[in-house]
């Protein structure tokens, strides 16, 4: 990528955890980054407070993915500042463990409006404004091969992701984009420790034969070689990322 035309990603849900990791490591690749947050704008500007000091551009935008206007105003703010999208990565998403028997009408529908609608919103305009040669990396998890209990509804929202991936490969036919998924298992975020027990966290660490949970940055670099020049010909799949855990 040259860095008189640098190439601009928006990255859903970019403040904190995976999403921080990815745009922190497209803006050390070149990229122009587009921090996307839903709520609270101060890890956003923070980050691209330190990305701009690094050299590099990026641009904090408020706006909820599950909301078709919102994501309109997303794509609209980065091509006013950086001239258009060429990459849009999906990790905006939220996780809710009850079981299905349990879970309330709010709890599913907040699921599916972010982590099902969300993806869908952001891959409908992406669809008619990216540029050719452009990448869509979505994110699903490795819990949706796993079906383990309490994951019920997350799962069926992250295997509806999957779906979406890979229907949307082949509609983009003749334009030179690749549509992935990217799949991690535990890495070490908010959202994964978020509600588990102790316990809960170290048999998930011993179920990789790895041995350990993920770090945001492992997921970072798998987004990154899906973007990259490398990975151009990888297109319409789930890469899991988990560090072997099946």
């Amino acid at each position: 990528m040259s860095e008189r035309n640098p190439r601009t990603a928006i990255v859903t849900g970019a403040s904190r955890g995976i999403g921080a990791a990815v745009a922190t490591r497209l803006a050390a690749d070149g990229f122009q980054v587009v921090l996307n947050y839903s709520s609270d704008p101060t890890p956003a500007e923070a980050l691209a407070r330190q990305l701009e000091h690094a050299g590099r551009r990026a641009l904090p935008v408020k706006a909820d993915v599950s909301d078709p206007q919102a994501v309109r105003y997303l794509f609209d703010a980065a091509e006013a500042t950086f001239g258009g999208t060429d990459v849009l990565i999906n990790n905006a998403g939220v996780m809710a463990m009850t079981s299905i028997a349990e879970t309330d009408d709010a709890t599913f529908t907040r699921q599916v409006e972010v982590n099902l609608r969300g993806t869908f919103n952001t891959l409908r305009e992406a669809s008619t404004r990216l540029r050719a040669g452009g990448r869509i990396v979505n994110f699903s998890s490795s819990t949706v091969g796993l079906r383990q209990p309490l994951y019920g509804v997350y799962v069926a929202t992250k295997a509806a992701v999957e779906a979406l991936t890979s229907v949307l490969a082949k509609e983009l036919r003749g334009r030179s984009i690749t549509v992935n998924a990217i799949a991690p298992g535990p890495t070490a975020t908010d959202l994964f420790f978020q509600g588990k027990s102790q316990e809960m966290i170290d048999r998930a660490t011993l179920a990789t034969p790895l041995g350990r949970l993920g770090h945001p940055e492992d997921i970072a670099a798998a987004v990154a070689f899906l973007v990259g020049p490398d990975g151009g010909w990888i297109n319409g799949q789930t890469l899991r990322a988990n560090g072997g855990l099946v």
